[in-house]
């Protein structure tokens, strides 16, 4: 009972010791709160804003004039991946006024080597929560605005009117058209950049607006359908995308803080396992001629909203469509009746794809080689690789390559005698679906 009795009086004295030091805390913060009040702030950023900001302010030729311009600009953000997370994480620290962050994906794992202001414990969210979490914590000074949901031309004029400057930060041509047209018709500055595999390029478009060429002048035709791939496919290496998005951010300080508009319109070209990655090659001008910003444009708000389709202006990727129906088996097919027999199974990814996984038994020959094949000749890279007389199965991703592949071994004359040539349709990706959901990856 002594030692209760004695715990007892120690929490008593430690509870009447709290409440003196928040009778002391209350009293300071009046007294605080009241010398403020006597004395005004003089200055036209904060305490706490000089603070955060000073080391940016003493550099030559920023200063607090550069700051108090960025302190009132308004930026979006299109697209909150490999390049938006960057550019969002040095533009947020840097002290704009506002921030929007549009993108209509979620985070997956396979996001997180490149875009990091997501996190482990994040995937699943919005890209644009996650982001914007991240972003709060690292400054909370900025107000920041969330749209979830990807740019469309229903939606485009309502995000876009109320920012001063827009950042691309997307990947694919679909996007970059809509969202320079837009910032044409609302007289808005753009910074475009792109990324893919080891390499990137960078543009300031409309700048000044009304002047600038546009990505039509730039790009007066989008890039043939089947050369466009996406990172799933083509990969891409963190700290390249990672370059593109920093250098986004720069620009957009430069473009907020100068006194000036360029005189010669540049593309930033960033070739990251070069010994010389970087480049700049000058653009030409606006194209007197541009749908879009030419001296009798064509393109109208009211006619983007109704009429325009990105998609079929750029094009759609469509299946292909080669081999007959007899030539092609199922996933569960060849698992069922075909792999345990003899055969050749040929995979036709590139070699990076294929040492990650492989059906067993498969070899490999990337689809390139097929695709350079124009002769009568067998070449050797086939008789060596593909014996005779057994069966021949193709595989690649999704099920077009290996069904070019098939053809090209047709046209080569390996099924001559009835030998079977064909592919397994739906490729790994079906046999991950269907057969093998712990494939690591396809």
């Amino acid at each position: 009972m002594d030692r209760i009795d004695h715990l007892r009086r120690e929490i008593s004295l430690r509870e009447s010791e709290l409440a003196d030091l928040k009778s002391q805390l209350a009293l300071a913060e009046s007294e605080h709160r009241l010398a403020r009040q006597a004395k005004p702030w003089a200055w036209p950023l904060s305490g706490e804003e000089y603070q955060r900001y000073s080391r940016q302010m003493i550099v030559p030729n920023f200063g607090i004039e550069a700051q108090l311009q960025l302190k009132a600009a308004k930026i979006l953000i299109i697209g909150a991946g490999g390049l938006g997370c960057p550019a969002a994480t040095y533009l947020a620290a840097a002290g704009p006024s506002h921030i929007g962050l549009v993108d209509g994906d979620v985070v997956e794992k396979s996001n997180l080597h490149r875009q990091f202001a997501h996190a482990t414990s994040r995937v699943g969210q919005t890209k644009v929560s996650s982001a914007i979490t991240f972003l709060k914590d690292l400054n909370p000074n900025v107000v920041y605005k969330a749209y979830e949901t990807h740019m469309s031309t229903s939606n485009a004029e309502e995000i876009v009117r109320e920012w001063d400057i827009v950042l691309d930060c997307t990947d694919h041509p679909t996007s970059r058209y809509l969202i320079s047209d837009i910032c044409i018709l609302l007289g808005k500055r753009l910074v475009s950049a792109s990324a893919f595999q080891k390499s990137g390029q960078m543009m300031v478009l409309n700048d000044p607006p009304g002047q600038g060429p546009c990505y039509r002048c730039i790009f007066p035709k989008p890039p043939p359908p089947e050369s466009v791939v996406g990172c799933g496919e083509g990969g891409i290496l963190g700290p390249v995308v990672g370059t593109m998005g920093v250098l986004q951010a720069l620009e957009t300080l430069k473009v907020i803080t100068r006194e000036a508009p360029p005189e010669k319109n540049m593309m930033l070209l960033f070739s990251g396992m070069a010994e010389m990655p970087f480049r700049s090659i000058r653009m030409r001008g606006k194209r007197k001629d541009c749908f879009a910003c030419g001296e009798k444009p064509s393109l109208t708000l009211e006619g983007l909203q109704t009429s325009m389709d990105y998609v079929q202006f750029c094009g759609v990727r469509r299946p292909v469509s080669l081999l007959q129906p007899e030539e092609r088996v199922s996933v569960k097919d060849y698992a069922e009746s075909i792999m345990d027999k003899g055969h050749v199974l040929l995979d036709v990814r590139e070699k990076e794809l294929f040492g990650l996984c492989h059906l067993a038994g498969a070899v490999n020959i990337p689809i390139g080689r097929f695709m350079n094949y124009r002769g009568d000749e067998v070449p050797d890279w086939v008789t060596d690789t593909i014996p005779g007389g057994e069966p021949i199965y193709v595989v690649c991703r999704v099920g077009n390559d290996s069904q070019v592949a098939a053809q090209k071994l047709m046209d080569m004359g390996l099924g001559k005698n009835g030998r079977f040539i064909g592919d397994i349709e739906g490729g790994l990706v079906a046999w991950k679906q269907v057969v093998d959901p712990d494939m690591p990856f396809t």
